[in-house]
């Protein structure tokens, strides 16, 4: 796994500890830790999951614990059992101001990792893909989106600016949707257009406007059948994806039904942190 670049993190990081530090610093640790203090600890995971979010754990102990050294033991995406150490840092009483907010930033990736993980592994052997949403924590896109391919998992758009999706509040708008279409063609020509549908005349729609990926959302299983039918039959070229409140239980069985695409919101916005702990030798 491509490791994130510094320029992702790093001003998310100063902030998350000026968050933390306020204007009086690390108040416990200067009156109860003596300033000559050397440390040595290791992050240890206390349940089974998917690391990730290690560089970004890394550059919070040399902000907040500056000479600190810190050896990270498990790359980005590999598994960890409990009682495994992932990381271990030692120096001042400075990682005592950094431990904190390197675990926030540890465990929430590692969970989205994790989770993305176990969606993964429910579609291995079928043509369908696990994807991300826009669903992420503001500021956190490129880390949860990173989280997400470390877990195994396929990235949605980024954002607003490099795909176009048209949702149901774009049609009720008003607007002239096939003009708009006409028009993206013609300035973008290379950019994917995503059409969502609720029912088979909607897919129909879509299939006229040539949208590159037809996006089946909230649809019974038998509808998503027929869908997923017809979308092979008449534009066989045609991605199709699946989403709407896709459970760990249920999506092998939506998988089953051969879309190339499974979009899951909850990967990134309700994924559990994974749990991870600083012990000091």
């Amino acid at each position: 796994m491509k490791p994130l670049p510094p320029a992702a993190y790093r001003d998310l990081v100063r902030d998350a500890l000026k968050e933390d530090l306020g204007t009086l610093g690390d108040v416990t640790s200067r009156h109860f830790i003596p300033a000559q203090a050397r440390l040595t600890g290791r992050i240890v995971a206390r349940k089974a999951g998917i690391v990730c979010g290690t560089g970004v754990a890394a550059e919070v102990f040399r902000l907040a614990a500056p000479g600190s050294r810190v050896k990270i033991l498990l790359k980005d995406g590999a598994k960890v059992r409990p009682g495994q150490a992932v990381l271990e840092v030692s120096g001042g009483r400075g990682l005592l101001t950094a431990e904190r907010t390197a675990l926030n930033f540890l465990q929430r990736l590692s969970g989205v990792a994790t989770l993305t993980a176990a969606y993964a592994a429910k579609t291995r052997g079928t043509r369908a893909k696990i994807y991300d949403t826009r669903k992420t924590l503001p500021g956190w896109r490129a880390l949860d989106k990173y989280a997400v391919r470390c877990g195994g998992g396929m990235n949605h758009r980024m954002g607003l600016f490099d795909a176009v999706m048209l949702k149901d509040n774009h049609w009720a708008s008003g607007g002239d949707i096939a003009a708009g279409v006409r028009a993206l063609r013609k300035r973008h020509p290379k950019m994917t257009l995503e059409i969502e549908a609720d029912d088979l005349g909607q897919v129909v729609r879509a299939l006229e406007l040539g949208a590159d990926v037809v996006l089946l959302d909230n649809m019974t299983r038998p509808a998503l059948r027929k869908a997923i039918a017809w979308v092979r039959r008449t534009a066989p070229r045609t991605q199709i994806e699946v989403s709407g409140g896709v459970e760990l239980t249920s999506v092998r069985a939506l998988a089953a039904l051969g879309p190339d695409r499974i979009s899951v919101g909850r990967l990134t916005h309700s994924a559990p942190a994974l749990d991870l702990g600083l012990d000091f030798a």
